[in-house]
């Protein structure tokens, strides 16, 4: 019996220890189908709300538009593996079926919704590696610089001055890390569950980006 997300949470005590889990099988898979790309459509989803909409809704109302943007693209991509699950578990089905359509780059495809679901995850794995590798940087420092290598290349003016008025209502470096501690866990483990994550985070990344350059939607970018 599968078991739901806030009882995940509550035996595994964090997001970060809760991504671990889903990122190891997800990277067995991975490398089970080396020759069969194949990216479980519904685990992909789930660390991206683990990683994105909870960790946000710990943060507070100040990242309620982000978060919106953030759960439409889940829920956009959510709502085609309803549509038929035995077709759509495979990210790389979806997208090649947008492709064959022609509906790829439009705004409200699948394709569009994974590229930023992914540069989020991108975005969030450097801001937790500047965080726990410069105790110097204080959480705006690692914020524009985590944007600054992952995000802003990608950004047209609207999405920067929408960033630019973000940034500012980000809580404090200490305030965030202790969102993501577990109950009665100490900061020095919780650098190491991050790093681990990390680690993890490497090939899985690697595979999906390697699949929007294999669909010319690595390029892709905002107003």
């Amino acid at each position: 019996m599968k078991r739901k997300r806030s009882e995940v949470l509550e035996i595994n005590g964090s997001e970060i220890r809760s991504a671990i889990e889903e990122l190891t099988m997800l990277v067995k898979l991975i490398n089970i189908n080396k020759n069969d790309a194949k990216i479980p459509t519904m685990p992909f989803l789930s660390l991206c709300n683990l990683l994105l909409l909870q960790v946000l809704d710990k943060i507070g109302p100040t990242m309620t538009v982000l978060r919106k943007d953030i759960h439409q693209n889940i829920q956009r991509v959510e709502k085609v593996v309803e549509s038929d699950p035995s077709v759509y578990s495979n990210v790389v089905k979806i997208l090649k079926k947008e492709e064959t359509e022609g509906t790829s780059k439009m705004r409200t495809s699948c394709s569009r919704a994974f590229v930023w679901l992914t540069r989020s995850l991108d975005f969030t794995v450097a801001l937790l590696q500047n965080l726990t590798k410069d105790s110097e940087l204080n959480m705006e420092q690692a914020v524009e610089e985590s944007y600054n290598t992952t995000l802003k290349s990608w950004h047209g003016w609207i999405s920067w001055a929408a960033y630019k008025v973000a940034v500012k209502l980000v809580p404090e470096k200490k305030v965030f890390m202790s969102v993501l501690l577990a109950k009665e866990e100490k900061y020095e483990t919780l650098k190491e569950e991050i790093q681990t994550l990390i680690s993890l985070f490497a090939p899985f990344l690697e595979e999906i980006h390697s699949v929007l350059v294999l669909y010319r939607l690595d390029r892709i970018k905002t107003p």
